[in-house]
């Protein structure tokens, strides 16, 4: 899993940066901060056209 694909991984205007929109604890934190994301349990795989399948 690559955090740039997932749809909680969302861009600030203000700071002009990336984050995990998810409320992470201590510990998953501190494997989103050294990159050992590949087991995220919340990892959602962003998809524009999700919302347009679901409307027919």
């Amino acid at each position: 899993m690559n955090c740039e694909n997932c749809s909680n991984y969302v861009y600030d205007d203000e700071t002009d940066t990336y984050y995990c929109d998810v409320s992470l604890d201590e510990d998953e934190m501190g494997r989103f901060l050294t990159g050992n994301t590949k087991n995220c349990p919340y990892f959602d795989f962003y998809d524009e056209y999700k919302i347009v399948r679901k409307q027919n």
